[in-house]
């Protein structure tokens, strides 16, 4: 498949911390539109990717490629088609929600004669609208999860990576912050780092398994439930070296 496809491309992505390979050899592809999970028992690896997806880490060895855009020779211009929400939202809990999205809007670049309409936009799709005077710092966890979407989303980036938007959340709230990523997954290329099998298989299209730094497992959801595959069954047996059955 030609490379103008896709809106991300990482090629063996490495990351050492001394003598600890935490990342080695990750070949990553995304296409517009496309949701992938990236899947993982704690200490796999997932955080470090995505930090270095995102630009905020930078890889011992390998590429990365936004839009078409190296990440490492060009970081300013490829970091534009990038919205990220690590695990822990970059949320200033003194602000309001409507002076927090401003602010975000003005470090992505977003033109002034345009900030106005990307606010009300983002508020809009991430269901904000009732909150936009309020503390950020007063909302519940879901809201702030909402928010720390819409600073990840507030410059209409092609490429969002987020870092286990879900956790900490109750059962309602992650109902609403799936709704929120699968729609956004319709015009939107999506990373999502999570531990969670469930969320993989009602949002993702794809899904990517790591252990101890390397992808073990990859595979089209459609995929799985046309052979009739179980997503758990196929986690434990790669990630707690069970015996292999089927072919995978």
């Amino acid at each position: 498949m030609n490379e103008s496809t896709f809106t991300l491309i990482a090629h063996d992505l490495s990351r050492q911390f001394g003598q600890y390979a935490a990342v080695q050899g990750i070949e990553i592809e995304l296409k517009q539109g496309e949701v992938l999970g990236l899947l993982g028992p704690n200490g796999a690896g997932k955080s470090t990717t995505m930090q270095m997806l995102s630009g905020n880490l930078a890889p011992t060895r390998g590429s990365i490629q936004i839009c078409g855009i190296d990440l490492l020779d060009h970081p300013e211009a490829a970091k534009q088609n990038i919205g990220y929400l690590p695990e822990i939202p970059p949320l200033y809990k003194e602000l309001t929600v409507d002076e927090y999205l401003q602010f975000v809007a003005k470090l992505h670049r977003v033109e002034s004669s345009k900030i106005l309409g990307a606010l009300a936009r983002v508020k809009d799709r991430c269901g904000l609208n009732q909150v936009g005077k309020k503390l950020i710092g007063i909302l519940s966890k879901g809201f702030q999860q909402r928010v720390g979407i819409a600073q990840a989303i507030i410059h209409q980036p092609k490429v969002i990576i987020l870092d286990e938007p879900s956790v900490g959340l109750d059962p309602n709230q992650i109902k609403e912050i799936r709704e929120l990523i699968r729609e956004l997954g319709k015009t939107t290329s999506i990373i999502l780092s999570t531990h969670i099998l469930s969320e993989v298989e009602t949002i993702c299209d794809r899904v990517q398994i790591l252990n101890k730094g390397g992808v073990v497992y990859s595979a089209a959801l459609s995929d799985l439930k046309r052979k009739r595959f179980n997503l758990e069954q196929i986690f434990e047996q790669f990630t707690l070296k069970k015996e292999l059955v089927g072919d995978y």
